[in-house]
């Protein structure tokens, strides 16, 4: 499954300033991982997904375009995904990218 190029480059935009930032093919898409965690990505399916814990995931979810992320049928605690809509709002993609900095800033690094 291909990744949206578009979707990409808006992530790199975004991370542009931040250190420490890589980008690695997995999940069938391109994610970007501050200090060796995964922070975002821009997955296969046509959205894009934020790691911003569980705590934040509540304010995450309140974000319009958002909803709870889920593999294999699964539910990934802390994960969100970001529809279209919510990636070409300035305001919300900039609201989930600080959620998701601001919470894997607070962890280790890989």
């Amino acid at each position: 499954m291909a990744y949206d190029e578009g979707i990409a480059q808006q992530l790199r935009d975004a991370l542009a300033e931040v250190p420490d930032v890589s980008e690695k093919r997995m999940f069938g898409g391109l994610c970007f991982l501050l200090r060796g965690n995964m922070l975002c990505g821009a997955s296969g399916w046509s959205d894009t997904m934020f790691r911003v814990g569980k705590a934040a995931e509540a304010a995450a979810l309140e974000v319009a375009g958002t909803r709870i992320m889920e593999m294999g049928g699964r539910r990934m605690g802390g994960f969100v995904r970001a529809d279209e809509s919510a990636m070409a709002d300035d305001g919300a993609r900039d609201r989930l990218m600080a959620l998701a900095l601001g919470y894997v800033q607070s962890l280790p690094p890989k």
